[in-house]
């Protein structure tokens, strides 16, 4: 009898270490020494709006690791290899939520929605009935107005060592949205060596919906040299010209013999300083491209984007089933922000590309819609696959 309690209680001791194993570092003070990061948790603990916002560590078997925030559902910081086997954080980011809180902060690494980009005037017409969105851009709508998906905390479902889920629900009109919104997204940084983030959601009013994700990426390490000498490859024959407010004219244009060409490799920083009118709208590359869809596979995806860093060999491809992507290269960083590692963030040290449905969709009838009904399921995937290419 004293042999199968001494038994059953050595299982349940098994068991318990098992569950435990099974859940991302965000509490032990010992993951300071464990992770790559070297953030501090604590840091990342603060009540908002009566929720508790926490820092949660993905990692996988060839040494990436991710750390993401519930605040936001931002990425704060992602390390992958070089060539030569060192590893660098390649995000912009911050050591703490009170960073985050900051306005200069607002969308770094973070979720953008319910409408990722701008609609013009802060204007939808559903159903024949006007919405009239938040208007935080000047008299434009931006990536969900006010308190967009950036801006609360989100509720944290299943969790593992290299996967985790997050859900809200965004209720009917807030930020003038129709629909009450279930919204769910899954991060999961995978032994291919990609983090994977899919999201779903589901109305119970016809609404619009554009998810994506915001993180500012430098190949080279984050804070380090400008990326004007990433080389750039976008899946994309065609992009989405903008006025002076970055509103797209609705017009779909030939990248050809323009600097938005992009279908091969060239550097960032070859035509950004050329004198184009759009380059001058959007003080350097701003701009939504028009995926091309040829290579998608059986799910849908597609490889759209590829960056090379030549210095470190590190490799980013960018995969989607969106039939978009916005390239942003950082124009609008000053110098004034410093990031986590204690650099100032200026002026194209960063580059952004946001999987998405084109900006101001809902006033464009040739751009593809953005409409989500009762009883769909919106589902969006962005894949971000990390290589190294030998010097």
């Amino acid at each position: 009898m004293a042999n199968k309690f001494v038994f059953c209680f050595i299982i349940l001791i098994v068991l318990f270490n098992c569950k435990e194993n099974s859940k991302p570092i965000h509490t032990d003070s010992n993951s300071l020494i464990s992770t790559k990061s070297k953030l501090d948790p604590k840091q990342f603990e603060k009540n908002i709006d009566g929720k508790k916002t926490k820092l949660f560590y993905l990692k996988n078997k060839n040494g990436l690791e991710a750390t993401i925030t519930n605040f936001g559902l931002r990425i704060v910081s992602l390390h992958v290899p070089d060539s030569n086997g060192n590893f660098k954080d390649i995000v912009l980011g911050f050591s703490s939520i009170n960073d985050y809180l900051k306005p200069q902060a607002k969308y770094f690494g973070s979720i953008i929605g319910r409408y990722g980009n701008r609609i013009a005037k802060g204007s939808v017409l559903i159903n024949q009935e006007e919405f009239r969105l938040t208007t935080n851009s000047g008299e434009h709508h931006l990536h969900g107005g006010h308190k967009g998906f950036n801006n609360v905390i989100w509720n944290v479902g299943k969790v593992s060592s290299n996967d985790i889920e997050f859900y809200r629900t965004s209720k009917d009109l807030e930020e003038g949205y129709p629909g009450n919104l279930k919204v769910s997204v899954n991060f999961k940084l995978t032994d291919n060596n990609e983090l994977t983030v899919n999201y779903f959601a589901t109305t119970d009013k016809t609404t619009i919906i554009n998810l994506t994700h915001h993180p500012f990426f430098n190949l080279s390490g984050e804070g380090n040299t400008s990326i004007n000498k990433h080389l750039l490859m976008i899946n994309a024959d065609y992009y989405t010209p903008i006025n002076k407010s970055s509103i797209p004219t609705g017009e779909i244009a030939k990248v050809k013999e323009t600097p938005f060409n992009f279908v091969s490799l060239k550097p960032i920083g070859k035509d950004i300083n050329t004198k184009n009118q759009q380059l001058l709208y959007g003080k350097g590359y701003d701009h939504n491209f028009v995926l091309n869809d040829k290579s998608k596979d059986k799910y849908g995806i597609n490889l759209v984007a590829k960056v090379v860093e030549p210095n470190s060999g590190r490799v980013m491809e960018v995969y989607t089933n969106e039939p978009g992507i916005q390239f942003y290269t950082g124009n609008f960083l000053n110098g004034e922000t410093i990031g986590k590692s204690g650099k100032p963030y200026v002026s194209r040290s960063a580059f952004c590309l946001e999987t998405q449905h084109f900006p101001d969709s809902p006033n464009h009838p040739n751009f593809p819609s953005t409409l989500l009904e009762p009883g769909e399921t919106y589902k969006s995937t962005c894949i971000y696959k990390f290589k190294v290419e030998k010097n």
